[in-house]
């Protein structure tokens, strides 16, 4: 049975219900979304409209008979299909920007873009980056959001499924860069030939077979493509490692998202000197890696 909201009359009075509502449904939070209560407000105002900074003085507006019926019954989608909030509204933000994204894709909410946004510096001179390659790019959201950071460079998006780059295809179109960013289906490097990059950067799949077994139904609904890489987690970095460095300039830097397969990245490379770069606004398992150490190590 549906639940009663015959007595909800404002912006408020759903964002408070739909909180509650999600915590007695035990709810996971863990795509881009904090709270209950941070997912229940995009949720009410994606679905009026309106914009996700709307100041909270609009709060106490009363909904229409037709709006309350709206909110309602995404907030009880969110409920009965334990889909992540982003594949109800066919919407992400990363790095300060909106992103298309459904099941074909991983949801956008790498900590990868609070580095994007500092142009990693001081690793790279902004100015001369040319050249950028976002590897297992899935929606694309990285590669887009290094376009932006580097608007000299040329962004190649590359990813082994047709279906993620049909997703990357549309925000390339979402946001204007055809011309800027292309997408490229290849299994890792195999496709790219000898083309050269100032960064490399990559989301690969790193979740290991203890974690997949416990993955939450949120989790569930995402492509296993994207997040399965064996039982160590390491399946698919082992390669990047290996091969990166035939791919970067000279003054080329790698940075990679491993997540909680970081200790097991460290023991199996325990002679190579990884930086793990810290997050001012939380996140944590991603390295850098100059193309320097990278042809010393595996030259």
């Amino acid at each position: 049975m549906a639940a009663d909201y015959s007595e909800l009359r404002t912006i408020l009075d759903f964002i408070r219900w739909g909180a509650s509502r999600f915590r007695e449904a035990e709810l996971t939070f863990a795509h881009g979304m904090a709270s209950p209560i941070d997912e229940a407000a995009y949720l009410v105002l994606h679905t009026l409209h309106l914009p996700i900074d709307t100041p909270s003085l609009y709060f106490p507006s009363t909904l229409t008979s037709t709006e309350r019926d709206a909110v309602a019954a995404i907030i009880e989608a969110r409920i009965s299909t334990r889909k992540p909030a982003a594949y109800l509204t066919n919407e992400a933000w990363f790095a300060g920007l909106p992103f298309y994204v459904d099941e074909r894709v991983l949801v956008p909410r790498s900590p990868l873009a609070e580095w994007i946004e500092k142009q990693f510096m001081p690793w790279l001179d902004p100015d001369q980056v040319t050249r950028v390659l976002d590897l297992c790019t899935g929606s694309g959201c990285i590669g887009i959001a290094c376009s932006y950071a580097f608007p000299n460079a040329e962004v190649d998006l590359s990813d082994i499924s047709p279906d993620a780059l049909a997703v990357a295809h549309l925000n390339i179109e979402r946001h204007g860069m055809e011309g800027h960013v292309a997408a490229i289906e290849s299994n890792l490097f195999e496709n790219l030939e000898s083309q050269r990059y100032d960064l490399i950067i990559s989301n690969p799949p790193y979740v290991d077979a203890e974690d997949m077994a416990q993955l939450t139904p949120e989790f569930q609904h995402e492509p296993e493509l994207g997040l399965a890489a064996g039982e160590d987690g390491l399946a698919i970095v082992h390669t990047i490692l290996a091969e990166a460095g035939q791919h970067l300039t000279e003054q080329g830097i790698l940075v990679v998202e491993v997540g909680n397969s970081q200790p097991a990245l460290m023991n199996a490379y325990p002679d190579l000197d990884f930086h793990w770069l810290e997050f001012e606004r939380g996140g944590g398992g991603v390295f850098l890696l100059t193309a320097e150490q990278l042809q010393h190590y595996f030259s």
